[in-house]
């Protein structure tokens, strides 16, 4: 496989700071007789742009000493909700500080498909409330004294994967993006402006990503030279990555699946993408 491996002067500040909770574990990885407590330290806050207030998740390791690269992670269709902020979670065991942050505004979560594609459609419609939103969570996250303003990257989960490429393409100061089982028809397609390296890992069972769509999108990345890996899950469908998938699915008749396997699969290649990355 080929390694193919929107501006808005945005005022920000932080309203509330608060502490939701800390947890301490041992990694998995660690050879026996050996303990490496991760204790997660975790904090809801509200930041905002010019006409908008937005809820955010912040999380780190507070055992790790010093600075470390601060990972942004944008939500499914669904909102900022458990799902994204379990991401943030998985990422600061792995020592990044992770923040979820809010694409809608003021946390908000739709209920039903109608209310997603209304609230993703008008943030991916318009590219400067998109890019303002964007920016003042990633002026968040850099400043957080637990992270290397240097050493930023996103990661996003259906539309939030579109949102990442897209402010990768739009030349956002991100060192690597990520996007899972994402849309590649994207407001603005690569060009000169990328700067990061990108990894996209999609489904290849998901009927909402064309093969149209993605030969458009490696043409496109192709033609600038682009650092970028597209993985294609063959058996996978959409929302591989979430185990709340299968009832979605249901509930809604909607093409959605869990993949345990594509889900494995795609965390350990975002890992050893954002290692090469950092390291």
């Amino acid at each position: 496989m080929k390694n193919v491996v929107l501006k808005s002067c945005a005022t920000v500040f932080l309203l509330v700071f608060t502490i939701v909770g800390c947890k301490q574990e041992k990694k998995e990885d660690q050879p026996a007789g050996q303990t490496e407590e991760v204790n997660l330290e975790a904090r809801t806050l509200r930041y905002s742009t010019d006409s908008t207030e937005m809820t955010g998740y912040l999380v780190y390791n507070s055992n790790i000493e010093g600075k470390r690269p601060g990972i942004l992670v944008v939500h499914e269709w669904w909102g900022h909700n458990d799902y994204t902020r379990k991401r943030a979670d998985m990422l600061a065991e792995e020592g990044y500080t992770a923040m979820a942050i809010d694409m809608y505004g003021d946390g908000k979560q739709a209920k039903h498909p109608g209310d997603a594609a209304k609230f993703s459609g008008m943030v991916m419609q318009n590219r400067e409330l998109a890019e303002a939103r964007f920016d003042a969570a990633m002026e968040i996250l850099k400043k957080d004294p637990s992270v290397d303003p240097d050493k930023i990257a996103a990661i996003g989960y259906c539309f939030g994967g579109s949102v990442v490429l897209t402010m990768a393409n739009a030349g956002k100061d991100l060192e690597a993006v990520a996007a899972f089982h994402s849309g590649v028809q994207l407001p603005v397609m690569p060009n000169e402006d990328l700067k990061a390296r990108v990894l996209v890992a999609n489904g290849g069972a998901d009927p909402f990503i064309s093969e149209e769509s993605v030969t458009r999108f490696r043409k496109a990345m192709d033609s600038i030279g682009a650092d970028y890996t597209y993985i294609n899950y063959e058996d996978a469908k959409h929302a591989f990555t979430s185990k709340g998938a299968d009832s979605l699915g249901r509930k809604f008749d909607l093409p959605l699946a869990y993949d345990e396997k594509a889900d494995q699969e795609s965390w350990k290649a975002l890992l050893e993408f954002l290692n090469k990355t950092f390291n």
